[in-house]
């Protein structure tokens, strides 16, 4: 019998993706019942043309890749419950040391503020001045740590980083790779 390890962000982030199809809220909201469908089942992280979509032709994994490249990290792969908007690597290490897991959410339709998990540990700000709002422990686990940066119109990038149990160190990530990210993401208008 083989196991395999589902890497703590990769869990993270396709538990947040469930959620957003089933509910949506404010940070620090309620949630209420959302009219949008299901999870993307596709191998691909790329998406056809679409005017509604801010993320039309970009794909997840080749902009997770160009900010982690040269790190150590393998290429990013489309994750299994959301492979139309989501990738993730995840970088091994040695011994004791825990893993580092990156995933990346391209999530149109969906507010930066939205489907927050844990809202006691979010605070807004900005990434190289484009609005976000940054989680600590979004799923209520240590190690964890996220960012939601605004894409107009009404849409998102989701990063996340998963760093054993060190919040700390996952937040200090997170927020270096969501600073090269930003730039390749698609301007508001």
């Amino acid at each position: 019998m083989i196991s395999r390890r589902i890497p703590p962000a990769l869990a993270a982030v396709a538990c947040a993706t469930l959620v957003l199809t089933a509910c949506t809220s404010q940070v620090g909201g309620q949630a209420s019942p959302s009219s949008t469908g299901g999870v993307g089942t596709s191998t691909s992280a790329t998406r056809p043309a679409d005017p509604n979509d801010p993320f039309a032709g970009l794909n997840s994994c080749s902009v997770l890749d160009q900010v982690l490249a040269g790190q150590g990290f393998p290429k990013a792969t489309p994750t299994i419950a959301s492979a139309k908007v989501t990738c993730a690597t995840t970088k091994p290490r040695a011994g004791d040391v825990h893993p580092v897991d990156v995933a990346l959410s391209l999530q149109p339709g969906r507010g930066y503020k939205e489907n927050v998990g844990n809202p006691s540990q979010a605070s807004e700000g900005n990434v190289n001045g484009r609005p976000a709002v940054e989680e600590r422990e979004p799923q209520q686990s240590a190690g964890q740590c996220g960012i939601w940066m605004e894409v107009k119109p009404s849409s998102r990038a989701l990063v996340l980083v998963t760093s054993g149990s060190d919040t700390a160190n996952a937040c200090q990530l997170v927020e270096g790779f969501a600073e090269k990210i930003e730039p390749l993401l698609p301007k508001s208008n």
